[in-house]
């Protein structure tokens, strides 16, 4: 159906409306981005540090990040280890100051079957952070959903009082550890799973809530209402606006650039399609998973596995990529020194 002139400029946007229902959060380390749309909080990981750190206008920040690598000095590995940390911190840094919530900070995706390597380098991110004068209430600290990350972020939220997103969730066993663990946030991975499913099966489209992806999160919302879990559930990785309009009224959703802007265009009326008291209604059974119980249930989901597996590979590949870069930096800095 078809909104008047008249009307599309009395109805808000569709962003604005679902700033009513859900939190909106910015996908982007691009500051520009963060300043128009004006999220609650932002999320980052290497592969959008990475894009962002090309971009002309952040020069400055690799600049500082590769002097301070140099300035604690070690091995060339040492220093561009060093760089890349703080590469991230001072990103997160700056988008910290455009909003008025909380940023995510990617933990190196090659600790994610390491439970110890991925506390240690949580701390070592808000000990720079604290350097930096902000406090660990503003950070969440990703972590990969393998049951290493999972149990990391567990002793990270209770024994440090680190908060943790869950990153690269794609089963409902991973969804189910978290909530188990007491973990801050998950960040389930809408547009993944719906990549999966076209590349695997012979249906190439799906609308709303037939997105095997929305339907994923829309499962996992419902669980966790219904048995009281604290652990909120953002929405993440979206191709299309339609995937978000089928979770509105989802904790959190963060979205990049390109759909928020397509949202703030788009005037159609939207409703809640989630909501507590629906799915305190529904039809779940509650269960516990141990860690023999959760590798057998994931094992379970084909999807889950190759999208978990494919998703480790990619953010390793271009945390690689930015230490390659901060190399070239670091060489140059060392010349002109």
């Amino acid at each position: 159906m078809s909104v008047s002139p008249v009307k599309r400029q009395k109805m808000e946007s569709a962003l604005d409306q679902l700033k009513h229902y859900t939190t909106v959060v910015a996908d982007t380390g691009d500051f520009n981005a963060i300043d128009e749309y004006k999220p609650l909080d932002a999320t980052t990981n290497p592969s959008l540090i990475l894009a962002a750190a090309q971009m002309p206008a952040y020069q400055k920040l690799v600049d500082d990040a590769v002097a301070y690598g140099k300035k604690l000095g070690g091995s060339e590995e040492e220093q561009i280890k060093n760089a890349s940390d703080k590469l991230f911190v001072l990103f997160g840094a700056e988008i910290l100051k455009r909003i008025p919530g909380r940023v995510s900070t990617e933990v190196d995706a090659r600790l994610s079957f390491d439970k110890e390597g991925m506390i240690q380098r949580a701390r070592r991110l808000i000990d720079l952070y604290k350097e930096a004068g902000i406090g660990k209430d503003r950070i969440l600290i990703k972590l990969s959903s393998t049951w290493e990350g999972i149990q990391a972020g567990k002793v990270l939220e209770a024994e440090y009082g680190i908060h943790c997103n869950m990153t690269l969730l794609f089963s409902f066993a991973q969804a189910v550890a978290c909530a188990e663990a007491g973990v801050t946030l998950i960040s389930p991975f809408v547009g993944r799973i719906l990549d999966w499913y076209v590349a695997n099966g012979d249906k190439k489209t799906y609308e709303g809530a037939e997105d095997p992806g929305v339907k994923s999160v829309t499962k996992i919302y419902n669980y966790y209402k219904k048995f009281g879990y604290k652990t909120i559930v953002m929405g993440a990785s979206f191709r299309n606006t339609g995937e978000i309009k089928a979770l509105t009224g989802c904790d959190y959703l963060t979205i990049s650039p390109k759909l928020l802007a397509e949202l703030s265009k788009e005037h159609v009326k939207l409703t809640p399609a989630l909501s507590v008291k629906e799915a305190q209604a529904c039809d779940l059974e509650k269960i516990h998973l141990d860690e023999k119980a959760f590798r057998w249930h994931h094992n379970e989901d084909q999807m889950a596995v190759e999208k978990l597996s494919d998703g480790i590979r990619k953010f390793a590949a271009d945390a690689v990529k930015l230490e390659r870069m901060l190399k070239v930096h670091l060489v140059s800095h060392s010349f002109q020194a």
